[in-house]
């Protein structure tokens, strides 16, 4: 019987645990698309206790937390941090097959060298030693941060941020480079006419303009986009439900902008339309700039109205959705590729179901201008676990090139995520080592290890442009 999260944790055979040892674990990382609050980097924060930085923001272990009938007081409410921390502890036992099991203690131990299970047994003695250590120079934000070969950051940032954070940052001469990503999900949803109306005029006054029209909205958003691509952005990256391709002319779209701002209802035509056209416009500049372009797909979001009216967005009240992707995404890539205007893409799915699709969709528009310009991009969200990253690799191998692969991402809001890394890069070799173990592959460590390190960190690198 092996030890619970010991050295060849999730290694089943001499292979895959030498592939991981010899090749995936000292490589750097590059961390391209996260939420982390750029803020907290640029003020070097130690966190007060573990509460703070491991469960404020943490959605996955408040579902968690919910579902063991913890009170809302206790998940995001006004109860202690140590009481939160209790709550948490005591629900850890219950979450045995949930990679939140695995993810709270491959985190205490990559943190903090503890190798103590947490339980309501052990909570006082943990919560009081991480809280001691955090209080030190080297946990601090960026400290850890290096601690971890954390080359690069791409935080996720509205078009109206002044980015003063990430210019501190730079300013410092951190040797991390934390840039910002430009998504505009904002700018082009039309749900709700009033929201959409004041995030125009909160535009107007960072732009110093008045906007009046289709033209001058967007000319005020590419203002934008230069200005981050002023400011390190090499990334633009969107979050929908699934890709608007809906077909429309120039007039149409100016007399929806019209409607819009003159506070009158849309169709639900015309809200398509609208976003059609602003997430193709969005798109073209992408390319113009030779950026990165990502789409989150497939998420069902904010299904508990009551949770969202009390709590806000991104609480935990989100899942899986299960929309129609391929002859939207088919159109929307073959528009862009029609004009020769298809930047580099990379396609996240979060329904299972659709993982071929996204595999196969990404392979239609490869035009070997670059290696792996179009990817299915790591597991995410509800896919972001051990099935979950074996059914995307899966996937990919069978149906494009694994070998191409530009890594994982964290996608967290926790600065407590980075051995989420480590998680993949253990899954990876264990397939690849288990493949040779049984003749499917050519016992070759020298070549499958390039591959290994070339998906781990040295794709990625040559991918973006974080390093020109």
């Amino acid at each position: 019987m092996k030890n619970f999260l010991d050295d060849d944790f999730l290694l089943e055979t001499k292979t895959a645990q030498k592939l991981y040892h010899d090749y995936a674990k000292s490589m750097p990382i590059i961390d391209y698309h996260c939420h982390l609050p750029p803020d907290e980097i640029a003020a070097d924060l130690n966190f007060n206790n573990i509460t703070q930085m491991w469960l404020n923001g943490d959605h996955y272990k408040w579902r968690a937390m919910r579902a063991n009938g913890v009170n809302e007081a206790y998940v995001t409410g006004n109860k202690s941090d140590w009481e939160k921390f209790e709550k948490w502890a005591a629900t850890v036992p219950y979450t045995l097959r949930n990679p939140l099991y695995h993810w709270t203690h491959l985190e205490l131990q990559r943190y903090f060298s503890i190798k103590e299970v947490l339980s309501p047994a052990t909570a006082k003695k943990i919560y009081d030693e991480c809280t001691e250590k955090l209080q030190s120079p080297e946990f601090s934000i960026r400290s850890l941060i290096t601690k971890f070969k954390v080359e690069v950051i791409g935080t996720t940032d509205d078009p109206l941020d002044n980015l003063a954070h990430h210019q501190k940052i730079k300013q410092d001469g951190y040797g991390t480079k934390v840039l910002p990503s430009f998504r505009p999900d904002k700018a082009m949803n039309a749900d709700n006419i009033e929201v959409l109306n004041a995030y125009i005029d909160k535009l107007e006054k960072v732009e110093n303009t008045t906007i009046t029209d289709l033209d001058g909205y967007l000319s005020a958003l590419k203002s934008r986009h230069d200005y981050f691509a002023a400011n390190g952005c090499e990334v633009s990256d969107h979050g929908l439900d699934h890709i608007y391709a809906a077909d429309y002319t120039d007039e149409e779209v100016k007399a929806i902008f019209n409607k819009i701002r003159s506070k009158q209802a849309i169709t639900q035509d015309e809200n398509l339309k609208f976003k059609s056209a602003l997430l193709f416009r969005f798109a073209l500049w992408d390319h113009e700039k030779g950026w990165v372009q990502q789409y989150h797909l497939g998420a069902l979001r904010n299904n508990n109205t009551r949770a969202l009216a009390t709590l806000g967005p991104d609480t935990g009240w989100d899942s899986i959705g299960d929309f129609t992707q391929g002859k939207s995404l088919s159109g929307f890539l073959d528009k862009l590729d029609k004009e020769n205007k298809l930047a580099k893409t990379i396609l996240y799915n979060n329904n299972p179901v659709n993982n071929d699709l996204f595999a196969a969709m990404a392979g239609n528009f490869n035009d070997g201008s670059v290696a792996g310009k179009m990817q299915f991009g790591s597991a995410w969200w509800f896919m972001d676990q051990k099935d979950g990253m074996t059914a995307q690799l899966n996937s990919l191998s069978n149906i494009g090139l694994l070998s191409g692969l530009i890594g994982m991402l964290t996608d967290s809001r926790s600065f407590m995520s980075f051995p989420r890394h480590e998680y993949f890069r253990r899954i990876l070799c264990n397939l690849l080592g288990n493949d040779i173990e049984n003749g499917e592959l050519p016992n070759d460590l020298e070549w499958t290890g390039k591959i290994v390190q070339d998906i781990c960190y040295n794709n990625a690198r040559e991918y973006f442009g974080f390093y020109k």
